[in-house]
């Protein structure tokens, strides 16, 4: 699949809605493990996997830095299928504990011009036990994987908690990490739960329930100072990681954005490294850390990982460039970190910093 084929491709998918283009795509991704010279010929030209970009964390063996954000696999469809895309990792959900369906269509838009993406899906998923049946269908499939995990819409804010405590019972057994999700803006009231009480008990929880590294995942339209407060206290709570940022609800951003749902791709990229930056500054070497929002290719990547990411991902920017542009962010960071003489990447993690 050359770039020239994927354009071919996009400019397809583009005719249809995008979430009908999610779905069709879905079924290609779900097919593509069954097909093996295709999977095998993918695998060959996407995947990238070099010692000087392996690194170990959470416990597992990630071979590149390069992983797909939550939102794009809800339900745990397409794990199989991201080797083949050249991701490292993958992120599924959010998952909440019971099915839902998600915000009134139409929830999701292109900014083509700006090459980023609106939704307001809101948590649409068929839960944790289909989730778990997912999982477990995976068998030897040796892979990091990420869960995200959310509250369901119908349950109130003063029972958010529950909802938490469900999932980290439903997952304590499965996948290399958990993510907890109180910052996307598609979830009434979900973004309150961004607040010193509520993180110091979500950790206290979830850490007493499972083994897994939990971390946590911010907005980024909190000012810096509040953010890098709530992500202390996350990790003085007992938080392994923390991933900045979620999608935006700066409207500003462009002249085509609706009025709901968060934005990402390109129109993020700044406001994303801004928070970023701003967080690794105080958290760098305390805990790990993950940037996603606008990722475009290897300086943007690089620059991440400077900063202070140990990994990256990807997701709108994804639909825009097609699988390319994991390779080429992958080789692109071979090429800087051999430039800049680091002989794994973990030594250039935070190199803005030291």
């Amino acid at each position: 699949m050359s770039i020239l084929k994927y354009e071919n491709l996009k400019s397809l998918m583009f005719r249809l809605e995008p979430e009908n283009a999610h779905s069709v795509a879905g079924v290609a991704l779900k097919t593509l493990p069954l097909v093996k010279p295709l999977y095998r010929k993918m695998m060959d030209e996407f995947f990238i996997d070099e010692p000087i970009l392996h690194q170990e964390i959470f416990g597992r063996l990630f071979r590149n830095p390069v992983g797909l954000g939550a939102g794009f696999d809800k339900n745990g469809e397409y794990i199989e299928a991201m080797p083949a895309l050249g991701f490292g990792y993958t992120e599924i959900g959010t998952v909440t504990p019971r099915p839902q369906p998600g915000n009134p269509k139409p929830r999701l838009f292109r900014l083509v011009r700006e090459r980023s993406i609106q939704n307001a899906m809101g948590f649409n998923n068929k839960g944790s036990y289909e989730m778990i049946k997912r999982l477990k269908k995976l068998g030897l499939f040796d892979y990091p994987i990420g869960i995200n995990i959310g509250k369901n819409k119908t349950t109130p804010e003063r029972e958010a908690l529950k909802d938490y405590e469900t999932l980290f019972r439903a997952f304590k057994d499965y996948g290399s990490y958990i993510v907890i999700n109180i910052s996307s803006p598609n979830t009434p009231g979900l973004r309150d739960l961004q607040n010193e009480s509520f993180i110091k008990e979500i950790f206290a929880i979830g850490n007493s329930i499972s083994d897994r590294a939990i971390l946590l995942k911010i907005a980024p339209d909190m000012e810096a100072d509040t953010a890098i407060a709530l992500c202390k206290t996350a990790v003085d709570a007992g938080a392994a990681g923390i991933i900045a940022t979620n999608t935006t609800t700066d409207y500003s951003l462009s002249r085509e954005a609706r009025d709901f749902g968060g934005i990402s791709g390109e129109l993020l990229k700044e406001k994303s490294y801004t928070l970023f930056r701003a967080v690794a500054k105080e958290l760098y070497g305390k805990t790990l850390l993950i940037s996603v929002g606008g990722i475009d290719g290897p300086d943007e990547a690089y620059r991440r990982i400077k900063a202070g990411a140990s990994l990256i991902q990807v997701f709108s920017m994804l639909i825009y460039e097609g699988p390319s542009l994991i390779r080429d962010i992958n080789l692109g960071l071979i090429k800087r970190l051999k430039a800049d003489g680091y002989s794994n990447i973990s030594e250039a993690v935070g190199a803005d910093w030291r």
